[in-house]
């Protein structure tokens, strides 16, 4: 009876979820991995966007260039790190160092340090926290799972962490006026204290499955990966191919920069009290990490299977022009909304997963410092250099409409950018992977 429910278990998720038995542990410790790491940080992120309005959204470029410099710092220690020593050390060292900082905001919190200090230091925080983190889980990801099993089940994985930026805004609404927000960083190390304990899970079913099952699964070994810290900048550059992976990044971030500030004014304008514009950005995630999930589980391994990643890569910045045509001719909340809830639900849907398959053409060492390179600098540098432009747009006198309009050819480029790079993994599937990656 126990076999037979296994069985009929086991044949209903491969029905939906295009899932086979022996996949199935690996998949479950990877889901809540990712739930608990984005459930602590959605915990945070609300928070963190009230502290980037208390600075006065007309400086949030300063905001995005102190990210950018922290992240330039972290870089080559992390680069030194995967040098020195093996994943199943380093991705848990990762999370500890970010469990420590939080702690220190705490103390900082319930001693009292003034909010004007404290509120540009966690909100840049966050957004190195955020990338880091989250990059390294993909690493990890890319690492474990070969590219057929990433296109199937990447969907699903994300979907914990759509699972878990619902749960975390939840969470921290259901408690912050039970226990008060600061209490709920203890709260968010404690979910971060669980991803590495599914970390250590997970390294140890896939050491399990490789010595005693056949599962196609990539292995974990016990070796530090080596190389110059600086080693992720060089293949960087020297790929042409990961370079365009960069280029689809700054695409994506400077449609994302420029959305944010053009929500930071209209939100701005819109509400006149603290709470209402954290409550407004806590609905916003709420909506945007329902239609996620939803899809992440029945459509994205679907529509990568039927449609290739080259139509999954190309389909949601198209859709973001067009939403950004629209923005430009009625720039209203509602407008707004439907804009970021199309951008952000279609990320982590079809981008995030499509993007994470595309590093797994790639070298170990590559995929954790080129990938990592591309994640955190380039992003954020695109963050910083984007924030200037749009404050000075702002100088020169133009009007969010037309700063809408000024981004509508750059999401072309960036649709077109993603359907390039699709059909240039497929052509390396199909005619040498090294070759073809390095053209």
């Amino acid at each position: 009876m126990k076999r037979t429910l296994s069985a009929r278990i086991s044949k209903w998720l491969e029905r939906w979820f295009i899932v086979n038995d022996s996949e199935i542990p690996a998949l479950i410790w990877s889901f809540l991995y990712f739930f608990c790491l984005l459930s602590a940080y959605y915990i945070l992120r609300p928070f963190r966007d009230e502290m980037g309005i208390a600075t006065g959204a007309e400086n949030l470029q300063w905001l995005f260039t102190g990210t950018f410099i922290t992240t330039l710092a972290v870089v080559p220690v992390f680069g030194f790190i995967t040098k020195r020593y093996p994943r199943k050390k380093f991705l848990p060292g990762t999370y500890f160092f970010f469990i420590a900082n939080i702690l220190v905001f705490f103390i900082l919190f319930k001693i009292g340090v003034s909010i004007l200090i404290l509120a540009p230091i966690f909100f840049i925080w966050i957004s190195v926290f955020n990338l880091f983190v989250v990059s390294v889980f993909w690493s990890f990801m890319v690492d474990i799972f070969t590219t057929e099993q990433s296109k199937r089940l990447f969907g699903i994985i994300s979907a914990g962490g759509s699972a878990g930026a619902i749960c975390g805004p939840a969470i921290a609404a259901f408690l912050v006026n039970a226990i008060g927000p600061v209490n709920l960083l203890l709260i968010a190390i404690g979910l971060l204290l669980m991803s590495v304990w599914c970390i250590k899970k997970l390294i140890s079913q896939v050491q399990h499955e490789k010595k005693n099952h056949p599962v196609k699964l990539n292995n974990i070994d016990d070796r530090a990966i080596g190389g110059s810290i600086f080693a992720g900048v060089k293949s960087f550059f020297q790929s042409k191919y990961l370079m365009g992976i960069g280029a689809m990044v700054i695409f994506y971030t400077t449609v994302s920069t420029f959305l944010y500030f053009e929500q930071a004014h209209i939100v701005e304008e819109t509400f006149n009290s603290s709470s209402s514009r954290t409550s407004y950005f806590a609905l916003v995630d709420l909506i945007t990490n329902t239609l996620a999930i939803t899809a992440q589980f029945f459509l994205t391994g679907r529509i990568i299977k039927k449609f290739g990643l080259a139509i999954a890569l190309a389909l949601i910045p198209f859709l973001v022009m067009i939403g950004f045509s629209g923005l430009s001719l009625i720039t209203i909340l509602p407008v707004l909304v439907v804009v970021q809830v199309i951008h952000k639900a279609g990320n982590f849907s079809l981008l995030r997963p499509g993007r994470e398959i595309l590093f797994t053409l790639v070298s170990h060492e590559d995929r954790y410092k080129a990938k990592n390179f591309i994640d955190t600098v380039l992003y954020r540098g695109s963050d910083a250099v984007v924030g200037w432009a749009f404050a000075g747009l702002i100088s020169f006198g133009l009007s969010l409409p037309v700063i809408a309009l000024l981004v509508v050819p750059i999401a072309g480029l960036w649709s077109f950018t993603g359907f390039s790079l699709g059909n240039k993994k497929l052509k390396a599937q199909k005619t040498g992977e090294a070759k073809v990656l390095m053209t």
